[in-house]
C-alpha cells in the first residue's frame, strides 16, 4: 500500500488537550481564560464522550442537607476507602476544592437539583459519612459535559472529533505534540503546542463485561504515556462497579447507577434475601464499592445468584413518580433495554468493570508528569482514588485536576520564547502509522474478543497467581500478532487503523496491569487476590510500570508519599469501619 509519509497538514496552539471529555474541556477552558491559544481533540464525538456515563453525581462538602460535613471530612472518607494508597496531597486539593468547582459548572449550566431554599441538594453515595453527592438526576455527567461544551464554544475553543492520536511527540524528554489521523478518512494532522494534556480516560473497556461502550477506554492513554517516557502507577488497582446489566449479552457490563442504592435500592439474591448485612451490617447496601462488588460476586460465585448470573436490585418499593425523577435514566434504560418497568420488577446486575484508579503517575498540584511540556488530568491519572474509588470523586476530579492542567500547561507556555519541533519524531511516527497499513492474518475484532476474555477470566474480580501467570503467558501470545494485523481503509473510513492501534494499547495496558496485580501479594480495595486474602502493610506501597528501551515492561515500588501533621490528624479522628481483609475465607 502506497506511503503518506510526510503527508500531513500542521495545527498550531499554545496549549493542545488530547481527550474532549470532562478534564480536557475544564483544562481547555482554563487554558483559555488565561489567554492562550488552545486546541482540543477528541476520538468520539464530544457530545458522547465518557463522561455521560457518570450519572449519579459529583461530591463537594457544601453541608447543604448535613451541616457537620466538612473538607476534612470528604478527605478523610477518600483516605480511608481508598486504602491508604491515595496521594495525600491530591486528595486534600480535591477535598478542599470541590465546592467552588461544583458552584462554578451549575452556573455554567450544568443545573444540578436544588432545595427548596435554593441551594444545592446533596444524596447519599455510598461510604460517605454524609450527604454531600450533588446530582442532575441520574445523568449528572452529561449536564457537566453540556455545561462545558457551552462555556468552550463561548469562548470559540475549537474542538476536533474523530481524531485518533497515534503519539505524543517527544524528543529528549520533551514534548512538543502530538501525531494524529482523521478517523472518518485518514488525514494525518500534526498538532504543535508549547504544553500538551493528555486527558484520554483509562482502560476498563479490555474487560469482557465493562460499563465502558465500543471504541472506548481500550487503555490508549497509557500506551501514549508509556511510549512518551512516563511512568504508569497502581494499575492493578481497577474498580469493579457492584451493579452492571446483566442480558442481553451485547450490553453485559452497562453501568446501573450507584444513585439507584443511594436513593434506596435494595439487594437481593436468587433465594430473594436481602444479603448486604452479611457483608456490612451497618452501611448494608449504602458500602464501599469494593465490598458491595465483593458481596455481589461472591453470592454469585458461591451459587446463590440469578438464572443469568446476576443478583437482583430492588427500587420497586419507592413510588414510581419517585423513581422517574430522581432515576430518570435508569427507569428509560430498562424500558428501552429489556422492556422492564423498575418500578415494578427488580433489575438483575453483576460487578462490571468501572473505572481505572491507576494510570499516569503525576505531580499533585500541576499534573505535570515528568515529560516536559507533558500534563495529564482525570481517569488516565492515578494518585487520587487509591485501592478504592468513591462514588462521586471522578467528577469532582475531572473538574479540579482538568483546571489546574490547564493553569499550569498555560504558565509553561507563557514563560517560552520560541516553540520546539522535530522532524524526525515526526518522521518516525508516520512511519509507525505506515507500518500498521498492510494486509495481514488477523482481524482486530477478534483479537479484541480474545483479550477482554482473557482479563475477565485471569485478571478480574477476584484473582491469584496461577490464573494471573496463564493470563501473562496469552497476552503475550496475543501480543505476537499485532504485527501480523489485517488493515485495509475503505470507504467507510479509517476504523480498522484505529482499531489496530486500540488493541496494540489494550495489549500493553493489560501486560501492566496483570504485572502490577502479580506484585501487589495481597487484598486491598478494589484488588482481591484468593491467595493473599489479608492486607499487608509490606504491601502498603505504589507500583510504578515504565517502558525500557527494549520495550519491556519493567515493575518496580516506591513508599506512599508522607501526610503532613495536620492530615495525620484528620485521619487519627475518623472511625475505619470499611475493612474486610479475609472476606473470601468467611
Amino acid at each position: 500500500m502506497q506511503s503518506q509519509t510526510k503527508k500531513h497538514k500542521t495545527q498550531i496552539s499554545n496549549v493542545l488537550v488530547i481527550g474532549s471529555g470532562g478534564a480536557g474541556l475544564r483544562a481547555a477552558i482554563e487554558a483559555k481564560l488565561s489567554g492562550v491559544e488552545v486546541t482540543v481533540i477528541g476520538k468520539r464525538k464530544k457530545e458522547d464522550v465518557h463522561t455521560v456515563l457518570a450519572a449519579g453525581g459529583i461530591n463537594a462538602s457544601f453541608g447543604n442537607v448535613d451541616s457537620q460535613d466538612s473538607w476534612k471530612q470528604h478527605f478523610a472518607d477518600t483516605m480511608i476507602e481508598g486504602y491508604h494508597l491515595s496521594e495525600p496531597r491530591m486528595v486534600e486539593l480535591m477535598s478542599k476544592e470541590a465546592p467552588m468547582l461544583v458552584n462554578e459548572i451549575d452556573s455554567w449550566g450544568a443545573n444540578f437539583a436544588k432545595l427548596p431554599n435554593g441551594a444545592i441538594d446533596q444524596r447519599y453515595f455510598g461510604a460517605h459519612t454524609y450527604r454531600r453527592t450533588c446530582y442532575s438526576g441520574d445523568y449528572t455527567g452529561r449536564s457537566i459535559l453540556k455545561a462545558l461544551i457551552k462555556k468552550a464554544q463561548e469562548l470559540e475553543i475549537p474542538i476536533y472529533d474523530s481524531q485518533y492520536v497515534t503519539e505524543l511527540l517527544v524528543q529528549d524528554n520533551l514534548c512538543f505534540g502530538a501525531m494524529a489521523f482523521d478517523i472518518n478518512n485518514g488525514q494525518r494532522t500534526v498538532f504543535l503546542a508549547d504544553s500538551t494534556i493528555l486527558a484520554a480516560g483509562g482502560h476498563t473497556r479490555i474487560w469482557r463485561k465493562s460499563s465502558s461502550r465500543r471504541n472506548e477506554n481500550a487503555g490508549d492513554a497509557f500506551y501514549l504515556a508509556l511510549k512518551a517516557g512516563c511512568t504508569l502507577k497502581d494499575m492493578e488497582l481497577v474498580q469493579f462497579h457492584p451493579t452492571g446489566m446483566v442480558v442481553p449479552e451485547e450490553i453485559a457490563g452497562t453501568l446501573v447507577t450507584e444513585a439507584v442504592r443511594g436513593e434506596g435500592g435494595r439487594l437481593l439474591n436468587g433465594l430473594g434475601e436481602r444479603y448486604m448485612g452479611k457483608y456490612d451490617a451497618e452501611r448494608l447496601e449504602l458500602s464501599t464499592r469494593d465490598r458491595v462488588a465483593m458481596a455481589n460476586y461472591l453470592e454469585i460465585s458461591e451459587g446463590r445468584g440469578s438464572n443469568n448470573g446476576g443478583v437482583f436490585l430492588d427500587i420497586s418499593h419507592k413510588p414510581k413518580a419517585f423513581i422517574i425523577e430522581k432515576l430518570p435514566r435508569m427507569y428509560r434504560q430498562f424500558l428501552d433495554l429489556l422492556m422492564l418497568d423498575i418500578s415494578k420488577d427488580p433489575m438483575e446486575v453483576a460487578p462490571t468493570a468501572h473505572y481505572s484508579m491507576g494510570g499516569v503517575a503525576v505531580e499533585p498540584d500541576s499534573h505535570s508528569t515528568g515529560i516536559e511540556g507533558l500534563f495529564a488530568a482525570g481517569e488516565c491519572t492515578a494518585g487520587l482514588h487509591g485501592a478504592n474509588r468513591l462514588g462521586g470523586n471522578s467528577l469532582a476530579e475531572i473538574l479540579i485536576f482538568g483546571k489546574r492542567a490547564g493553569h499550569h500547561a498555560t504558565e509553561r507556555s507563557l514563560s517560552l520564547d520560541i516553540q520546539f519541533r522535530s522532524t524526525e519524531v515526526i518522521q518516525k511516527a508516520h512511519e509507525k502509522i505506515d507500518g500498521f497499513l498492510k494486509d495481514g492474518e488477523h482481524v482486530v475484532r477478534p483479537l479484541q474478543r480474545e483479550l477482554r476474555n482473557i482479563m475477565w477470566d485471569y485478571c478480574g474480580v477476584v484473582r491469584d497467581e496461577k490464573k494471573l501467570d496463564e493470563g501473562l503467558r496469552l497476552i503475550k501470545q496475543l501480543k505476537s500478532k499485532v504485527h501480523q494485523l489485517d488493515v485495509r481503509p475503505d470507504s467507510e473510513g479509517f476504523e480498522d487503523l484505529m482499531l489496530a492501534f486500540d488493541l496494540e494499547a489494550a495489549i500493553m495496558s493489560a501486560e501492566a496491569t496483570v504485572l502490577g496485580a502479580k506484585e501487589r501479594k495481597e487484598s486491598r480495595g478494589s484488588h482481591q487476590r484468593s491467595d493473599f486474602v489479608h492486607q499487608s502493610e509490606e504491601q502498603r506501597v505504589n507500583y510504578l510500570i515504565q517502558l525500557s528501551d527494549r520495550g519491556e515492561l519493567l515493575v518496580n515500588q516506591e513508599s506512599i508519599p508522607q501526610m503532613s501533621k495536620e492530615l495525620k490528624h484528620i485521619i487519627d479522628g475518623t472511625d475505619e469501619i470499611r475493612d474486610f481483609s479475609g472476606m473470601l475465607l468467611e
